[in-house]
């Protein structure tokens, strides 16, 4: 999180327009919501995910904790016992419940979860409308990113929760997507030279604090695809008998093949020899020219091997993606999916649609440190066993990606759309 160059007072007109950002970010949630049942919002298929209700409470938690107990005197909270139910892992601030027993929550119901949001909604409209000292806009700034974040769990924990159910019911209806036999043009490489080069965030707008300290990195000579790996590449690897190679994984890779039973990516079906994918819309012929997603880092980087290729290294990808626009399919186009390529740019697909895997941890930058307090949790606890993804994805909003964001997950997950760009040396 990085200083605001606002003034003091929030009356100026980047705080209102702080303010309009807060409503829209909070009426984007509902939105999201808004196709769901009751039943639907306490849905939770595995302790990855998490309840859409917990998700509508926990971001108004974020709000109420760190923003209003903080910067509203004698600030009286909606309800007491919400500080420990719904923390999602901060120690600093108390105890929660266990994160795979979310779904248990039967109460508080959906009804007093949005009173809750109603609430807390109206009491940062009034603190935005006063006079507000620097560090209480950048927690807004940082609560709103943190909702967005959100958003796009919601969607992928939902996903999951309606996949589980043997009905495959789907989360909207649109109809079956048109099924292409076109064959997607041949990827091309494209050459960046050897250098050092600057990476990380640097300036006064807003990001994380895992973006930076902005630093220099040495890069050898390397090519990137000219765009993602497609469902049907995807499938002449597993033709090829890649989910029996063991070869082609790493030890802890092939442990979670065999473990899991994985011979396709997550949400892959066959009926009557044809290969179909669950979507938000529900079951699906597979889009054979689509960007292949939820799979994990271990099948990622057991197809690049396959290949003959490797995943690229998380700032190759961010000095390459420097060219490219934030633009493409985001959570605001409505796909909700993957897009196939459809563009003559020389590396489509940069930004939107899947999360790209890169072959680096997750680990600090030089220099740096956490933000102080409780906040300072929000991501630097968790630099240990994880790998970095890029470029957002279709559930991911435009307003919330930049060439330096980091994600991160453990190498085995597959719910979140995540796919996959090679690299190689030049």
């Amino acid at each position: 999180m990085h200083s605001s160059e606002a003034m003091p007072s929030s009356r100026c007109p980047a705080a209102l327009s702080l303010l309009d950002k807060y409503r829209t970010v909070r009426d984007t949630s509902r939105q999201l919501c808004a196709p769901l049942s009751v039943e639907d919002h306490s849905l939770q298929s595995m302790p990855d995910a998490s309840p859409a209700k917990w998700h509508l409470a926990h971001t108004t938690w974020f709000f109420e904790t760190f923003l209003l107990s903080q910067y509203v005197p004698d600030y009286r909270p909606f309800h007491p016992t919400f500080r420990n139910l719904f923390n999602s892992y901060y120690n600093t601030v108390g105890d929660r419940p266990l994160r795979a027993l979310r779904h248990v929550l039967s109460r508080p119901g959906l009804d007093e979860v949005q009173a809750y949001r109603a609430d807390v909604d109206e009491a940062v409209a009034r603190l935005l409308l006063g006079d507000l000292l620097p560090d209480a806009l950048d927690l807004v700034e940082l609560g709103i990113s943190h909702e967005q974040q959100h958003q796009e769990l919601m969607v992928t924990d939902v996903k999951n929760g309606l996949w589980t159910n043997p009905l495959r019911p789907a989360y909207r209806h649109i109809g079956e997507r048109p099924r292409s036999t076109a064959l997607t043009p041949p990827a091309k490489w494209q050459s960046f030279p050897e250098g050092v080069y600057s990476a990380g965030f640097e300036g006064s707008a807003f990001a994380f604090d895992n973006e930076g300290p902005r630093h220099n990195v040495y890069l050898q000579p390397y090519r990137l695809a000219s765009r993602l790996v497609t469902n049907r590449e995807y499938l002449e690897f597993m033709r090829d008998g890649g989910y029996s190679k063991a070869i082609l994984w790493l030890s802890d890779g092939w442990d979670c093949v065999r473990n899991n039973q994985w011979s396709a990516p997550l949400y892959w079906e066959q009926r009557d020899g044809e290969w179909w994918s669950y979507t938000i819309e529900g079951m699906q012929p597979l889009q054979l020219d689509g960007p292949v997603c939820h799979i994990s880092y271990y099948e990622g980087d057991a197809f690049a091997r396959w290949a003959g290729a490797r995943l690229p290294g998380e700032f190759e990808w961010e000095i390459a993606a420097r060219s490219c626009p934030v633009a493409g399919n985001f959570l605001e186009t409505g796909e909700l999916h993957p897009r196939p390529d459809d563009s003559s740019q020389p590396l489509a697909q940069m930004f939107g649609d899947v999360w790209e895997w890169t072959s680096s941890a997750y680990a600090p930058y030089p220099g740096f440190q956490p933000d102080a307090g409780a906040v300072g949790e929000y991501n630097g606890k968790f630099m240990c066993n994880q790998m970095v993804l890029r470029g957002g994805s279709c559930a991911t909003p435009q307003s919330h990606m930049r060439a330096t964001y980091r994600n991160f997950f453990p190498p085995q997950v597959r719910w979140q759309f995540m796919g996959i760009r090679l690299a190689n040396g030049d």
